[in-house]
């Protein structure tokens, strides 16, 4: 990294006229020292910052001159040209201010010459007429008042005229601005100017002396007439809308002020304002000067955003201090708050709002600083409980959730000042009991946390009144809000609050607690919830709170570490010995207390909380429990135990050489991670330790260089530091020979990504030393051609990220890479990459890229592509870009002549450019050339301009070849799929689709939807017959392709993609020209227009998605360049198209070749395009112009001829609400969109209903939020209804109007129902809106007046219409209001004797009621004695109307519900009872619901045959009913049933497998909470004993979920209660029902294969453990079980499988795996540890998790627990890998088996046998190519990880042990094999291409990888022979072919 330079100041030099420059000259003396002579020198000088010295000087040298030296000619003419200096001088350089400081400590003797200068000077430039030069005077005007005395006094001395230049200029500089209409550039230049000119007129009006007497204010003054012009141009620009809001916000200010400065007595200036506000001006009584001034405010048609700045102005521009303005500044307070409140209702605009939140949080400043002095009267006006303070209030409460950051932390300021303000009110008082506060208090408290106002207002809340308060309301709420901080949209807001909280809780009791024993309850309020939350919560929230507040809470309170230390270490020592005794699945997904531990240690380390890194080995965790977290099981454990090692606030501590160990341990097992959050923090981690080691290693040098040349005598010192230096090399060097070893071949794209990453770091943080600093190490020295070699390889990824780390790094090492050039190699490397940009594989055309670059950038092209290119003659230090630039162009130039060639052979035939040469490779090739070359400084511009029109042209060609596809009516569509009988008249299709056959007369009539019962298959039969032959081209090279339709579209989206990006590069890239002689650029104003056409065609007739898609980021490119043009005519293109565009939607012309399916395909791309690259601090006119457009477009249409635009409208409308950019502009139309999309799903065209679903659709997300999770009613895309209707006040009417029409007419009497489709819009809309609990009751947007129609849609005939309608209540009514609101909805329903009902109006009303009381029973801050009552009242209703649960009720679906109603009562009664209370007993309750189960279907049971609606839906509620009446009834009887209507045998009877499901649901339930002993200690009397009936309904049940649960169970009882009965109930012994059981797991389907799985698995469990002496009468089941196993953990299964036999292998590891005395063969048992390695390698997270438990369980047995130094540890699966290689082999020689195991792990070595065949028949075999047709690939198992894991372990045991085979014949047949293979390899790689492993990539690397498992094995052979020894396991290339580079097994030495 080196020491960083620190960056140079740059100053512009000065320079003067030739006429001061003749001055100077003549007055210079010889000797130089002069004035003069030091300015000529000066000027003559070119550096800035040199030039600052010099004019430093000038006073000092005039100090030395006496008086008389005033009347010096020599120092007159140097005052005036340093005057003349200073005004030329831009305002923002350096020495302007240098010479204005220098200047105001001038002798005094010089001012008044000096002044005169200035004054004469300034003169001259207030005469200048340039209008372009206005802004430089106006610069000048503003820096002479600015501390600057000389120029304060020369404005003064020319007032008059400064006043008169800055009112001309304005007027002049507005003119222009007309003038250049369009041109955004000059627009946003002029703009500016204005806003400076209106800022300058300000402050001279503020600082110059004359303003503050009243000299000047007569109406003949030329001053007062000047300032009148001004006032009326700043009125003038107030009301001009046209204008940007910032000149109209600063015009604002500009008139309160001269109006306050002009207006005498100032007395009258709070009156006159006032009225000016209020728009009562009295004419007569107003000063002239003011009317003919301010006029035009003085009307009633004042804009708001007029009046809006004139509030900001009399709120900044006046004085509030000290109550200065006296009671009609009180007065104009008041007056001015009621404005803001009115124009809050009115304003909507976004950028308004804004202002209007920062104009009234001014305001409640404001305020303040009256009330600190007010009246009585004004304190009244402001207290909490005035209206004004309401008001504010609302305000807050309506915009604390606004989208915009700005206006929500405006609500939090005037939230603050609220409270200071009532504060003042009633100073002197005791806040707390404060019936305001207490109030607001409580108020904020009953909110939801998901709001995210509540925190900052409690935040506010506790720095007024103080925390104690707020938690004697409520102890937990430090835990509610932590529990919150699983949700990351709320973590910011809740760990500010925290921080609040506890900083404001520790300062209290502090304050009141003399002793140290108050920190113990501050630890009990804050510090326990979050180590709860550490341990026990889950992952986001753990991780969210170690981000976000774990780092506050130290930093406030370090000491508190110790106390977080000391109870983490004390229950991870807890949990060990838990864990020793119940290894448990379900633990590996929680970080614990080690992962709390590191998390909280990594936080101090980072801040500074611990003093060193040996204090914390030492005292707070040892180095055991640092290597756990390293390979921890949970991910964020390793990252914070990495993190705790790599970070440090002090960026030169010494890295220890326990770290360094540490690190390299972490690195071994750690790259592969699958998680890219994960692999970001670990190389970025790394970064900083490698920034440490670099820093730190610049210290310790210095440090050895000071020891030896000052103190040589202290030679420990110097030792030392060498030593450490030393040490950082090695461990350097260490870890780049790891992460080389990691790109073996097969490597994964995780390792790959990883390693390539860490190794791009150090190559940037040790680079190359500059000058003399020195490095500890570079990376360039550790390059071989082996590395060198396996970068490049890199490049044959699939993945594009390794490709680009790769080509990075290898740019980094440039220099080295020089030496590994091979001229042969590079020309290989050359023709490679051409072949590859011409495959059919779209990824290696990338690749050939990459190569191309690098050879472009090594200059490694072959000499014979210099032919046509001039050589250029540059320097040194131009040479490498010249090189680049030349090399790139003669790639370009090769590729542009290939290609040309193709594109003609494809003009005569797609179908063999498709086959054999698609053509996309080659332009995407020089793409990637263009994108690396330095643009700015070309040299062969001569060269490029040909090459850039014939690359233009070319493109052109291309396109119009694919065009026709692209354009065809259904691109994908028509182009069937291959198969193998596709034929060559299916395949004509494509090219004869060259014209768009859709039309828009599709939409020339309304499409009413019918019934249509058959379907003509005729036309569909004739176009698929004949299809029997196949369709061959001959490629280039005569071999037979097979073209397949797949082929041809990929070939042709992929070329115009590919052109796409061209066309978008070169415009973003290349310099224009601005004439087409010109030699400024390289592409010409007609080319860029072209360009445009181009884009604009293919955007508006494109079909294909990835075409148009593709285009349109090109164009986007395009777009933008165009804006930022200078050029007019070129900034005018995008609004001259847009114009077009809209145009032709407008016309609706049938003929039209705008796509009007497909959701308007490019269209809305092209338009997003323009509208989204305007520039976004303009005035958005062509937005807001569109946007009109396209809502009127939108609407519905009078004529349903016209449909076409309509539709198109809508389609561009929903791009551009989901388009982010447009941000907050597009939010003003939010609301016009919504009622064009509701009206518009009343259209009788389908399309014109589709398109208004998918726009609703995109507004509900613009809305609403994006949803963040599976709830579609979170609450977290929710808002008030006072929230919505306050930015959205036109949808209020709208939408209450268009329920109100609905409801009306929803239950009409006429026999065709009406379907009312917008019903479903506008309740989607309806309930996602809720009360707020502040609201009030004087709200004029209430929610309200919509109840009553939501309640009558519930009658709607549409079933999902009655449930939207009864989930849209629930929002709408306060929790306060459910009960009578349920009890006012039961009233209603009919009673059984009523002859005239509807049951739709039943069902919808019993809906309401249902989701109503399930909304209560969930909610929160209700008494219980309240919440007792009103149920119990709710209940009395309920029986009230119990027919309809009956028979007397014909309908079950309504039947249903209120069976669902009665459930959900008992279930809220038992809540809130507690089994204290008998009362659903004493109401009668369940004697009520036993008779209506008795009298129910369950007894009598239902007809034959019976079916009728709703009746699953029926027999559901009556089942949840039956059993939840069958436990309350053996709650009552003591455990006894006698009294029950039903039992759990007779639910299990039913012939419906709904109500058999859900019992067994329900008694699942019960088995597994008293399994697991979380729930129930024991499970209830009713259940003991079933088990006979459960094996009986396990052998007659049909039903597969049904069949699922009941296994389930049986897994969940104890065998020994039921296995025996099996031959007594379903006639078969045990070992006959184990039989049965694994059959059942050999043939069901996946979900009941895995639990017969575990059951079998079960039963042998509990066969071995009890029948010891009988095992072997089941060893042949025992064979059947492992088999069942082996298969289960085959990689094509589903997870579920896998899973199973991860928990099967787990719970028998003890019995199988690890047992002393084996139990099964040792064949079968090795076989199931193949199934443990298989699953440890599994591409499935959740699988490899789970699998590293059975390795857990396997260490921590005693006869293994000493294998490893991990037992009784959660680990990852890579350290899993060879820990249980490990256990396994350390087995081995416990039992005694090496002779007979070695073989078959040998063979594991080696691999299966079927692997070389692949190779040989991928080899030999055509290519085939089906592009979408991928194999299953694991992306996680590395190959070679294994090997090398294998081997170890075996070298290991070989070595301990001393075991040798008896007899050579022992390993013969394996010694045979391998010798075979070896010899096969050789051949194979002999047969290989050149640069095989870029053309070959797949059969290379199988080979290679193969190639490294035959020599291993060969090795460890040898071995065993006794011939070599372990330096044996290393490769060389002496052992491989001559033709194959060197590779190398990755390291074999413990890892460990």
């Amino acid at each position: 990294m080196g020491i960083k330079k620190k960056k140079e100041m740059q100053v512009a030099a000065l320079t003067i006229c030739h006429q001061d420059l003749e001055t100077l000259k003549s007055f210079a003396d010889v000797e130089g020292k002069n004035l003069a002579s030091l300015l000529l020198h000066c000027v003559q000088l070119t550096d800035g910052v040199s030039q600052i010295h010099y004019v430093k000087q000038i006073v000092p040298l005039l100090e030395k001159v006496d008086k008389n030296g005033v009347c010096d000619p020599t120092i007159q003419s140097c005052l005036d040209v340093l005057a003349g200096i200073y005004l030329s001088l831009s305002l923002k350089n350096p020495l302007k201010k240098v010479l204005s400081s220098s200047l105001n400590s001038l002798p005094e003797f010089f001012l008044t010459a000096a002044i005169h200068s200035f004054t004469s000077r300034l003169q001259e430039e207030l005469n200048t007429t340039d209008l372009y030069s206005y802004r430089k005077v106006i610069d000048n005007i503003s820096s002479c008042m600015e501390n600057f005395n000389l120029g304060r006094a020369s404005v003064n001395n020319l007032l008059k005229n400064v006043l008169r230049f800055l009112q001309k200029s304005l007027i002049e500089i507005l003119e222009e601005n007309r003038k250049c209409a369009g041109n955004h550039i000059i627009q946003t230049q002029l703009m500016n100017d204005l806003l400076v000119g209106i800022r300058v007129s300000m402050v001279l009006v503020q600082k110059v002396q004359d303003f503050q007497e009243d000299l000047w204010k007569t109406s003949s003054s030329p001053i007062w007439q000047n300032m009148c012009g001004l006032l009326s141009i700043f009125t003038k620009f107030l009301i001009d809308d046209d204008l940007l809001q910032t000149i109209r916000s600063t015009s604002g200010l500009a008139v309160i002020l001269f109006i306050k400065t002009m207006l005498h007595p100032s007395e009258k200036t709070p009156h006159l304002i006032s009225s000016l506000l209020l728009h009562s001006v009295d004419c007569t009584s107003t000063p002239e000067w003011f009317m003919s001034s301010c006029r035009s405010l003085c009307c009633a048609d004042v804009s708001e955003s007029a009046v809006l700045f004139l509030c900001q102005g009399t709120l900044a521009m006046l004085d509030w201090q000290n109550g200065s303005m006296g009671p009609n500044g009180e007065a104009l307070l008041l007056d001015t708050a009621h404005v803001l409140f009115t124009l809050s209702s009115q304003i909507k605009e976004p950028t308004l709002e804004m202002f209007l939140s920062r104009i009234l949080a001014s305001w409640t400043n404001s305020a303040i600083q009256v009330l600190e002095s007010s009246s009585p009267s004004l304190r009244d006006s402001l207290n909490g409980n005035s209206s004004i303070v309401g008001r504010l209030l609302e305000y807050v409460y309506t915009h604390w959730e606004h989208p915009l950051d700005a206006l929500r932390h405006q609500t939090k300021i005037m939230f603050r000042n609220l409270l200071q303000m009532h504060q003042l009110t009633v100073e002197g008082a005791d806040l707390v009991p404060d019936l305001f506060f207490v109030e607001l208090t409580e108020s904020l408290l009953r909110l939801e946390w998901h709001i995210k106002g509540k925190y900052t207002c409690l935040g506010c809340l506790v720095e007024c009144i103080g925390i104690e308060h707020i938690l004697a309301i409520d102890k937990t709420i430090p835990s509610q809000i932590l529990e919150v901080m699983g949700d990351q949209s709320l973590v910011p807001y809740a760990s500010d609050l925290l921080e609040t909280m506890f900083k404001n809780h520790k300062s209290h009791l502090k304050s009141q607690t003399a002793e140290s024993t108050w920190i113990d309850q501050w630890h009990e309020t804050w510090v326990s919830p979050l180590l709860f939350i550490l341990c026990e919560g889950n992952l986001d929230q753990k991780s969210y709170v170690i981000d976000y507040y774990l780092p506050k809470l130290l930093s406030y309170s370090p000491e508190s570490l110790q106390y977080m230390v000391k109870i983490l270490q004390t229950s991870i020592d807890a949990k060990t010995g838990q864990e020793q005794s119940f290894p448990s699945l379900g633990s590996c997904n929680s970080r614990g207390a080690l992962g709390a531990l590191m998390a909280c240690l990594r936080i101090a380390r980072a801040h500074g909380h611990l003093q060193s890194a040996a204090d914390t080995w030492e005292n707070l965790v040892s180095g055991a429990r640092i290597k756990q977290g390293l390979v921890h099981h949970h991910c964020q454990v390793r990252i914070d135990t990495l993190g705790l090692l790599c970070e440090s606030n002090r960026s030169t501590e010494v890295v220890s050489v326990e770290e360094m160990q540490w690190i390299q341990f972490f690195i071994t097992y750690n790259l592969n991670s699958q998680s890219p959050g994960v692999r970001q923090q670990i190389c970025s981690l790394l970064k900083k330790l490698f920034c440490r080691i670099q820093e730190s290693s610049q210290v310790l040098y210095k440090l050895e260089q000071s020891k030896s040349k000052h103190e040589p005598q202290n030679e420990l010192t110097k030792q030392h530091t060498s030593v450490s230096l030393q040490q950082y090399k090695n461990f350097m060097s260490s870890i780049c020979n790891s992460l080389f070893e990691a790109l073996f071949p097969g490597s994964s794209y995780s390792t790959r990504f990883s390693a390539l990453t860490i190794l791009g770091s150090i190559a940037e943080v040790f680079h190359v030393p500059e000058g003399r600093i020195y490095t500890v190490y570079q990376l360039s020295h550790d390059i071989d051609v082996g590395r060198f070699q396996t970068l490049m390889e890199c490049f044959t990824s699939t993945f594009e990220d390794v490709k680009i780390l790769a080509f990075d790094l290898l740019m980094k090492l440039s220099e080295t890479a020089v030496h590994f050039q091979d001229s042969e190699k590079l020309q290989g490397l050359f023709q490679a990459a051409l072949e590859l940009s011409t495959s059919t594989k779209p990824y290696d055309c990338v690749t050939a890229s990459y190569l191309l670059n690098f050879l472009i950038w090594q200059d490694a092209l072959p000499s014979s592509l210099s032919a046509h290119v001039t050589q250029l003659a540059c320097g040194d230090g131009d040479r490498s870009a010249a090189v680049v630039e030349r090399n790139t162009l003669m790639v370009i130039k090769c590729l542009m002549e290939i290609l040309e060639e193709e594109v003609s052979q494809a003009e005569n035939s797609l179908l063999q450019a498709a086959a054999s040469f698609p053509m996309y490779g080659r332009v995407h090739c020089i793409t990637g050339a263009l994108q690396k070359l330095p643009i700015n400084s070309l040299q062969l511009v001569g060269e490029w301009k040909p090459v850039v029109e014939r690359l233009l042209l070319m493109s052109y060609r291309l396109s119009a070849v694919v065009s026709p596809v692209i354009q065809s009516s259904s691109p994908e569509g028509l182009i069937p799929m291959d198969t193998d009988s596709e034929s060559a008249n299916r395949l004509q299709m494509i090219l004869n689709e060259i014209q768009p056959r859709d039309t828009n007369d599709y939409f020339n009539q309304a499409k009413i939807l019918k019934e249509c019962n058959n379907f003509d298959m005729e036309d569909l039969n004739a176009s698929v017959l004949n299809i029997d032959t196949s369709t061959e081209i001959k490629g280039k090279e005569e071999k037979t392709c097979d073209v397949t339709a797949q082929m041809v579209l990929v070939c042709c989206w992929r070329s115009m993609k590919e052109v796409a990006l061209l066309l978008g590069m070169l415009c973003q890239l290349l310099p224009m020209r601005s004439v087409p002689e010109s030699s400024d650029g390289l592409l010409t104003v007609e080319q860029v227009k072209e360009i445009g056409d181009y884009f604009k065609q293919n955007l508006l007739q494109s079909r294909h998605r990835g075409a148009f898609e593709l285009a349109y980021t090109g164009f986007v490119k395009l777009t933008e360049v165009l804006n930022r043009c200078p050029n007019g005519d070129l900034q005018k293109l995008p609004e001259q198209w847009l114009w077009s565009v809209l145009e032709e939607i407008k016309c609706s012309d049938p003929s039209s070749k705008l796509c009007a399916t497909r959701r308007s395909a490019g269209i809305p791309f092209y338009i997003q395009a323009l509208l989204a690259s305007e520039p976004k601090k303009g005035k958005m006119d062509l937005l807001k112009i569109t946007m009109k457009e396209l809502i009127s477009l939108a609407g519905p249409a009078d004529d349903l001829q016209s449909t076409v635009p309509q539709v198109h409208a809508l389609n561009i409308l929903r791009a551009l609400f989901r388009d982010t950019r447009l941000g907050e502009n597009i939010i003003p139309y939010v609301a016009h969109g919504a009622k064009a999309a509701i009206l518009g799903f009343t259209s009788p065209v389908w399309a014109v209903r589709n398109s208004s679903t998918l726009l609703f659709s995109a507004l509900i997300t613009r809305i609403f939020g994006v949803k963040r999770g599976k709830d579609e009613h979170s609450k977290t895309n929710r808002m008030t209804g006072r929230e919505f209707f306050s930015r959205f006040p036109e949808l209020y009417p709208f939408l209450l109007k268009q329920l109100e029409t609905v409801a009306n007419t929803v239950d009409s009497d006429t026999r065709e129902p009406n379907r009312h489709p917008s019903m479903f819009l506008l309740l989607l809309v309806l309930e996602r809106l809720y009360p707020s609990p502040m609201d009030g009751t004087s709200s004029a947007l209430s929610m309200g007046p919509f109840v009553p129609f939501i309640m009558r849609c519930g009658r709607s005939p549409v079933y999902h219409s009655r449930e939207m309608a009864a989930r849209a209540l629930v929002p709408f009514v306060m929790i306060d209001h459910i009960p009578n609101t349920i009890q006012t909805l039961l009233a209603t329903l009919p009673s059984c004797t009523d002859q005239c009902f509807r049951q739709n109006h039943i069902h919808g009303t019993l809906l309401q009621v249902f989701h109503l009381l399930q909304a209560y029973s969930d909610s929160k801050h209700r008494t219980n004695s309240d919440f007792q009552h009103e149920l119990t009242d709710i209940t009395l209703c309920t029986k009230a109307k119990l027919w309809l649960a009956k028979r007397q009720n014909p309908c079950l679906v309504t039947r249903a519900v209120y069976i669902d109603i009665l459930f959900l009562l008992s279930c809220c009664l038992n809540k809130s009872t507690k089994d204290k209370q008998p009362v659903l007993e004493n109401l009668g309750f369940w004697e009520e619901v036993r008779g209506i189960i008795s009298a129910s279907e369950l007894i009598t049971g239902f007809p034959s045959a019976f079916k009728v609606p709703g009746l699953p839906q029926y027999l559901q509620s009556l089942t949840r009913l039956a059993i939840a009446a069958v436990w309350a009834t053996a709650a009552e009887s003591g455990e006894r049933a006698r009294d029950a209507p039903i039992s759990f045998s007779q639910l299990l009877e039913s012939t419906f497998p709904e109500v058999r499901l859900l019992t067994l649901e329900a008694l699942l339930e019960k088995f597994l909470s008293a399994a697991s002993g979380l729930g129930e200690k024991e499970l209830p009397p009713l259940l003991c004993n079933m088990g006979e009936k459960f094996l009986l309904l396990a052998m007659k049940e049909s039903h597969p979920e049904c069949f699922y649960k009941i296994l389930k169970i049986l897994h969940c009882m104890n065998p020994s209660e039921w296995l025996p009965q099996t031959k007594h109930c379903v006639h078969l012994t045990p070992k006959e029902f184990l039989i049965w059981t694994m059959d059942i797991a050999s043939n069901e389907r996946s979900e009941i294969q895995s639990v017969a799985l575990r059951l079998a698995s079960k039963i042998i469990s509990h066969h071995m453990q009890t029948c010891v002496e009988n095992r072997e009468s089941i060893s042949a089941e025992l064979k059947q079980w492992v088999q069942l196993v082996i298969l289960s953990c085959e990689d094509h299964l589903p997870t579920e499988s896998r899973l199973a036999a991860v928990e099967v292998l787990t719970s028998t590891a003890p019995l199988f795996l690890t047992n002393p005395r084996p139990i099964l063969e040792l064949q079968d048992t090795l076989a199931l540890w193949k199934c443990v390695l298989t699953l440890l390698q599994s591409e499935e997270q959740a699988v490899r998790d789970a699998a590293t438990e059975i390795v857990t369980t396997a260490m921590s047995q005693e006869n293994t627990c000493q294998s490893t130094e991990f037992a009784l540890c959660q680990v990852d699966a890579s350290i899993a890998l060879d820990l249980a290689l490990a256990v396994l082999c350390d087995l081995l020689q416990q039992w005694d088996q090496l002779a007979p195991g070695l073989p078959i792990m040998l063979g594991w070595l080696l691999g299966e046998s079927d692997d070389l065949v692949v190779c040989v028949e991928s080899m030999h075999q055509v290519e085939e190519d089906y592009l979408f047709e991928k194999e299953a690939v694991n992306f996680w198992a590395e190959t070679l990880i294994f090997v090398k894991y294998l081997c170890k372990h075996l070298f290991s045991l070989l070595s301990t042990s001393g075991w040798r085979p008896p007899s050579p014949e022992m390993l013969c047949h394996l010694q045979r094999m391998v010798s075979e293979q070896c010899r096969l390899l050789s051949q194979l790689f002999r047969e290989l291409p050149p640069a095989a492993e870029f053309v070959k990539t797949v059969e290379f690397t199988r080979m290679c990888i193969q190639k490294e498992r035959t020599l291993a094995c060969l090795r460890l052979l040898a071995f065993l022979e006794g011939k070599e020894g372990e330096d044996t396991l290393v490769l060389s290339v002496l052992d491989c072919p001559a033709e194959v580079r060197q590779l190398t097994l990755p390291r074999t030495e413990a890892a460990c």
